[in-house]
């Protein structure tokens, strides 16, 4: 019985921590340009160079977290239904 007491708290916490981080920071780093807004290439000599534009985060280098865009959505349909 205590293991799953102390499963049951470890998430908990954890649920806890990403509500938290989502609340405090919405955004999160783009995973696919790892923030920088476009896609980093070589030129033929090696050095790096821009490259195309993020289609994913849109040029920006952030994205929403997918609990903040739970809880939006939640809000949203909320926000509907009650009018």
């Amino acid at each position: 019985m205590p293991l799953i007491a102390l499963a049951t708290a470890c998430l908990l916490a954890i649920t806890l921590g990403y509500v938290a981080v989502c609340a405090g920071s919405p955004f999160g780093t783009c995973r696919k340009c790892h923030g920088f807004g476009f896609a980093t290439t070589t030129d033929r000599k090696g050095r790096p160079k821009r490259g195309k534009s993020c289609r994913r985060c849109k040029a920006t280098g952030k994205r929403i977290r997918a609990g903040r865009w739970l809880f939006n959505r939640a809000q949203r349909i909320y926000r509907e239904g009650t009018h």
